[in-house]
This record gives C-alpha cells, sequence and structure tokens, in this order.
C-alpha cells in the first residue's frame, strides 16, 4: 500500500510540473497567437506565417464553437488557454482524489467490517454532493438535462429535490435554491451518520 501511496504522490508531483510548463507554454503560444490574429503583430512577419500554419489549424475547431456561438474568433487562444488550466487542475485533483481514497481504503480495511461499512456510507453521501454540485454546474451553464453527462446527476437529485421544492419557493420567482438546501442537508445527515457508525 505504502508503494501505491508513494507512486501517487510521484504522480501527483509530476503532473504539477508537466501541467504548470505546459500552462506557461500555452500562455506564451496563446498571447503571440492573440497578437497575430488582432494584427497587433504584422500579418507578413515570419512569426505570423509560422503561427497561420501551424497554430492556426489546432485552434481551428475551438474557433469554430466560438463563433457556433456568437464569440469573436480571435478569443480562440484564450480559450485553449483556458481549456489547458482547467485540464490540469482536473488531471491533479483526479490523482489527489484517487490519493486520497487508496487512503481510506486501506484505513477502512484496516478497521474491519464497520470500517468498510463507514467508507461505503461515506461514498453514497459523497456521491449525492457530487451530483448535486454537478447539476448546479449544469444548470449554469445551460446544458439539457437529457444530455448524457447530466442525466445521472437528474436521476440521483430529483427524488431528494421534488419534495423539497413544495416547501421551498424558487427566490425571487426564478432561482432554485432546492440543490443548495439538499447540499446542506446532506453534510449534516452525512455527519450524523457516519458518527453513528
Amino acid at each position: 500500500m505504502n508503494a501505491l501511496l508513494t507512486t501517487l504522490d510521484a504522480s501527483v508531483a509530476v503532473a504539477r510540473v508537466v501541467f504548470l510548463v505546459s500552462a506557461v507554454i500555452a500562455t506564451a503560444v496563446c498571447i503571440i497567437d492573440w497578437a497575430v490574429r488582432t494584427r497587433r503583430i504584422s500579418p507578413f512577419s515570419g512569426v505570423a506565417r509560422f503561427f497561420r500554419s501551424s497554430i492556426d489549424p489546432l485552434m481551428a475547431p475551438i474557433e469554430r464553437r466560438i463563433v457556433r456561438r456568437g464569440g469573436i474568433p480571435s478569443n480562440a487562444p484564450w480559450w485553449a488557454l483556458a481549456a489547458v488550466v482547467v485540464l490540469g487542475i482536473i488531471v491533479i485533483w483526479l490523482l489527489g482524489f484517487v490519493r486520497g481514497q487508496v487512503t481510506a481504503v486501506a484505513f477502512a480495511a484496516g478497521a474491519g467490517t464497520r470500517g468498510i461499512v463507514r467508507l461505503i456510507v461515506g461514498w453514497v453521501f459523497g456521491l449525492l454532493q457530487l451530483a448535486l454540485f454537478a447539476r448546479v454546474i449544469a444548470s449554469w451553464v445551460g446544458a439539457s438535462p437529457a444530455r448524457w453527462w447530466v442525466r445521472w446527476s437528474y436521476t440521483l437529485t430529483e427524488p431528494m429535490l421534488r419534495p423539497l421544492r413544495q416547501f421551498i419557493p424558487p427566490v425571487g420567482g426564478m432561482l432554485d435554491i432546492t440543490p443548495i438546501v439538499a447540499y446542506f442537508i446532506l453534510l449534516l445527515l452525512s455527519g450524523l451518520v457516519l458518527n453513528a457508525l
């Protein structure tokens, strides 16, 4: 188990360095590409020709999505940079999460049946809280509840939220705060249940 934790720690350290270097390089590339696109660098220079032939084809999918949503094509480099940063944060968080779960499984296995039951109950509450969080984020970005990456969160959370909506009206007639209330109820319940076990 210690070897696995050491490997995960090393993976997190390597991922941090790799994504930091990637973010620095992506920042430099995006600044230059943005300067070429906005004509702050002469479109006839060697740098501009290189970026148009090498970097712009990589930015084309991002640019198409921006244009479809009514955005400005010259902002494609900034969206690409945001994607690199968000991807780095997600990968580093996932590696840390896996390390934490490996540690929790090892601790639960050492505590016997009671530890395993506590771990499973903690996972159930954690999954429900994650589903609420995903549902809120999906509503912010305007994702349809029928989308495959959102549907699971609605399936898990709707049985909790439907009864709450009968007692908690939308704030200002529009803002549904039942996911926030449900999240705090889950926090309270998880603490009570885990302390009882």
